[in-house]
């Protein structure tokens, strides 16, 4: 296996410790696929067949110095580019990620953790464009989760410089000379029973604050987001509940969302769970509009296969009010690991 070699770095002040990459690293690579029938009441199906593929390229390894360095690349259907991220671990100091702006980094890990055994109420088939907190994600991120804090609490702290710019390759740049979102940062916290005293009791919460541009036409502030959250596991039950808050610095629109969801999930047995779940939307504009998905989900596992359904509804989705808008589906999906 190849090893890169030593490199002594110098300074005025003196000679940095020299770093060099171990031998000891290993790739491996997952998948799977999804394939579902779904049946819309109120709306045109056309044709119910769907089908998703995903495969994930993880490498690890460790260096000399005892830091520990993991690559992660997702992709998704037909090949196409779902998220990259690289994260250092320090051990006298915590981990370090670097996120191409694609998946859950800061506050954006607590858009919605409200339990359920499939997806989320909104997420099963219906487009409900119900809004859920971000934080500065969008943009390639930097995240530090520290680990020298007491047994059972989790921090996570990121910040992005531009939450607007485009994804940006080795030595690159995103391009934009201009957009209207600045720079963010996400404050995540999260307590588990080990500081909580309390078995199967898991507390979270987050902040996160983008930077806008309000000399811009319709905007008057940066972006604010907060958010809490509480879920309880006692034998085969898991119920949570979670508040959001979603400022958008807007003078004209849509202007703020305020979100309430709850779920409750039963493990029937180690292979069959069964839960509902409910989520809430108050959008602030010219006419207030709460939009409402709810979902009844199922789910059985046998071997590397996974059968899944969830009965969903979803009133004033896309915060619009006309009947059009309530929707009704069932959806079927099997499942399979490789």
């Amino acid at each position: 296996m190849n090893k890169i070699t030593k490199l002594g770095v110098s300074a005025l002040c003196g000679t940095l410790a020299a770093v060099s990459a171990a031998n000891a690293g290993e790739m491996t690579v997952t998948g799977g696929v999804d394939m579902s029938w779904i049946s819309l009441d109120d709306d045109t199906t056309g044709n119910p067949i769907g089908m998703g593929s995903n495969l994930t390229f993880s490498g690890s390894g460790e260096l000399d110095n005892g830091w520990s360095v993991a690559l992660s690349v997702a992709m998704d259907n037909q090949d196409a580019y779902s998220n990259t991220n690289v994260t250092v671990t320090v051990p006298a100091l915590g981990a370090i990620r670097i996120d191409q702006g694609v998946s859950g980094t800061g506050i954006d890990r607590l858009d919605d953790v409200t339990p359920n055994v499939w997806e989320e109420a909104y997420a099963t088939g219906l487009s409900t464009g119900i809004d859920t907190v971000g934080g500065g994600s969008a943009g390639s991120t930097i995240e530090y989760t520290p680990n020298m804090l007491p047994s059972g609490l989790t921090a996570r702290l990121a910040y992005t410089p531009d939450a607007g710019g485009a994804t940006s390759n080795d030595k690159g740049a995103s391009g934009l000379e201009y957009d209207v979102l600045g720079s963010g940062y996400d404050i995540m916290l999260q307590a588990t029973s080990d500081l909580t005293g309390m078995d199967g009791l898991t507390i979270s919460a987050g902040m996160a604050k983008v930077e806008q541009d309000s000399t811009a036409a319709n905007y008057s502030g940066d972006i604010e987001q907060e958010t809490w959250a509480i879920t309880y596991a006692a034998g085969g039950f898991t119920v949570g509940y979670q508040y959001s808050k979603d400022d958008l610095g807007r003078s004209a629109g849509a202007q703020e969302y305020e979100n309430t969801g709850y779920g409750i999930t039963f493990n029937v047995n180690d292979d069959l769970s069964i839960g509902y779940n409910n989520y809430e939307s108050d959008q602030t504009n010219t006419t207030n509009v709460t939009a409402k998905a709810s979902s009844i989900q199922a789910a059985y596992t046998y071997g590397g296969a996974t059968i899944r359904l969830a009965e969903a509804t979803v009133d004033n989705a896309k915060y619009q009010t006309t009947a059009a808008y309530d929707k009704d589906a069932t959806t079927l999906s099997v499942s399979l690991a490789f």
